[in-house]
């Protein structure tokens, strides 16, 4: 296990240590906080850093048991680097809109997903049957529903862990997480309820420049992780490929027959029979 090493001296260049004005804080963010500059308050980056590390380490855990993640931001900054960053390692993202009961309602959504795959299936087609008008609707619907369900169109079951950049306008995100006991790693800024967070990380979630790092770190972890899955898959494959071919050679030995006894014992009888002949011969002239 390799986890991406970073510095306090990268999370001050990517201005993850600025939270918002002092006036827009929430009190329960106070043990995150350092102090104030300029009406601004300054995150304490000595936690911020334990927390990431922390953080990151469960997405490992997590990526190594064979599970799956729910990348979530609706905000403008994030909403890019969310989606190349689900894209990239193979997990969910949603970055347009939260339906309600995405998580909790899992039936309709599902409908929804099947909908989706089903007009873009015979939009591909080139015969449809349809007329333009038709057409015309069927790709709105399509555009739609792509901006809602794209991201998770090939999830099949409720993720096993979400990460929540801006706990604030996810909120229903969160709520729905926690009702199903999902674990939780968001990005906490100054104005953010931190209560209900399994893997708070404290640090400005507005700048991109800050968003931007935190998915890398987290993009460099999940490849990591997903690296010993795939070699421990082929040592398996390895390991059981040799089991096979032993028994195969047991099962071909038993089956051999035991030719070397058969022609000692024909050798035997043949040798037998020529002598009882010569005898036969001797005792013929004799008399």
């Amino acid at each position: 296990m390799k986890l991406p090493s970073v510095t306090i001296k990268n999370l001050l260049e990517a201005g993850v240590h600025l939270g918002h004005k002092t006036f827009r804080w929430n009190p329960k963010m106070s043990k995150f906080i350092f102090g104030s500059k300029d009406s601004i308050h300054i995150i304490d980056l000595v936690q911020t850093l334990e927390m990431i590390n922390v953080a990151l380490l469960e997405i490992h855990k997590c990526i190594g048991y064979g599970g799956k993640i729910l990348f979530v931001s609706t905000k403008k900054q994030a909403a890019d680097s969310i989606a190349n960053l689900a894209q990239e390692t193979s997990q969910y993202y949603v970055n347009h809109r939260w339906l309600g009961g995405m998580l909790t309602n899992w039936k309709t959504i599902s409908n929804s997903i099947k909908r989706y795959k089903k007009l873009s299936i015979d939009l591909k087609k080139e015969n449809m049957g349809f007329t333009k008008k038709e057409i015309l609707k069927m790709n709105i619907q399509r555009d739609k529903l792509e901006r809602s369900l794209g991201g998770i169109a090939d999830m099949e079951k409720v993720p096993d862990m979400i990460f929540v950049i801006d706990t604030n306008i996810e909120e229903l995100a969160v709520k729905e997480a926690l009702k199903l006991n999902i674990p939780i790693v968001a990005i906490v800024d100054t104005n953010s309820d931190p209560v209900g967070i399994d893997y708070p990380i404290p640090g400005n979630d507005d700048a991109r420049r800050a968003i931007n790092l935190y998915c890398d770190l987290i993009k460099q972890t999940i490849l990591d992780s997903q690296k010993n899955i795939t070699n421990t898959d082929t040592e398996n494959l390895n390991i059981e490929t040799k089991k096979q071919e032993i028994k195969k050679q047991e099962v071909k030995k038993q089956e051999r027959p035991p030719k070397k006894k058969e022609k000692v014992k024909t050798i035997k009888k043949i040798s037998k029979s020529i002598i009882s002949k010569v005898k036969s011969l001797s005792t013929k002239k004799s008399k």
